[in-house]
């Protein structure tokens, strides 16, 4: 191979040699940037992971907090009602001495019973047709019949009863008006009442009196009985005694003998307590 053969054949390698190198170096400089890339893009997804998880705690601890607070307000409003429908009411019996407020209010809730041996009163205490009386107004009775307000004669079907507390309770088919049960651990000695009944036959008459004494033994001797002076007669018994709030805190159960101002009425709570009772050993639920 002559001279300048062979100086062209070594510049020829030499510079495919020093391509490879520079190709290889480029390569490798190339596989190391990707690398730190990879590693910076990884450091950055975790970072964004956790700010995620930070943000998305943020926002459950918010909603929780933005949740209570409405649940606050809502409670506060409902209480702020509940006053005002109070302060109403008051108003309302206070407006005139006779109740007439809340006798109009109430005495639709209010029915006649009549069996095949005697009658009393009972009154409603779910809109869906429910009533309770006193147990031995039904005592002896084949067939129950219901008296309305509207004077709707209505079958009854028999629910259960409470011997020890004289409570039963019936049903009637429909939607009505119910009154609702008050508190009688609130009771105060001298509290205004009316007791509305069927006294001697005359329907839906009322009876204003006051409250003389709460906490009475009962012939039960159970200390769970309202002492009133409201007229209580024959056909009385399982008629409400309400408040001025128009809430009933008894129910109209007996007088002692012919004594004149000695009526009782078994306590609302009890009533409460006695017919959820009958409800569920019989329906499997609580009514009240």
């Amino acid at each position: 191979m002559k001279r300048h053969h062979k100086w062209i054949f070594g510049s020829f390698s030499s510079i495919v040699v020093i391509f490879m190198i520079s190709s290889g170096i480029l390569i490798y400089m190339l596989f190391v940037s990707q690398n730190l890339n990879y590693n910076e893009l990884s450091t950055d997804i975790a970072e964004t992971q956790s700010n995620i998880n930070t943000l998305t705690e943020t926002l459950v601890e918010t909603k929780d907090a933005l949740e209570e607070t409405i649940e606050t307000l809502n409670i506060k409003i409902d209480s702020e009602i509940t006053s005002i429908d109070k302060e109403v009411n008051l108003l309302k019996a206070s407006a005139g001495e006779d109740f007439s407020g809340i006798v109009e209010d109430s005495i639709s809730s209010v029915v006649t019973i009549r069996t095949d041996v005697g009658q009393g009163t009972g009154f409603i205490i779910v809109d869906n047709g429910y009533i309770v009386t006193n147990a031995h107004v039904l005592a002896g009775g084949s067939e129950i019949q219901v008296l309305t307000y509207e004077q709707d004669v209505i079958n009854a079907n028999f629910i259960g009863y409470n011997s020890e507390l004289d409570i039963a309770l019936i049903k009637i088919p429909g939607d009505y008006n119910e009154l609702i049960l008050g508190d009688s651990d609130d009771l105060q000695i001298g509290e205004k009442v009316i007791a509305i009944g069927n006294p001697l036959g005359l329907q839906f008459s009322v009876s204003q009196g006051i409250i003389s004494a709460i906490h009475r033994e009962g012939i039960n001797k159970i200390d769970a009985y309202i002492q009133t002076d409201a007229a209580l007669n024959p056909g009385n018994s399982g008629g409400p005694l309400i408040n001025e709030e128009g809430k009933v805190i008894g129910i109209n159960n007996f007088k002692i003998g012919s004594s004149e101002s000695l009526g009782f009425a078994l306590e609302s709570n009890y009533i409460k307590t006695t017919v959820n009772r009958i409800s569920t050993e019989v329906l499997n639920q609580s009514l009240l």
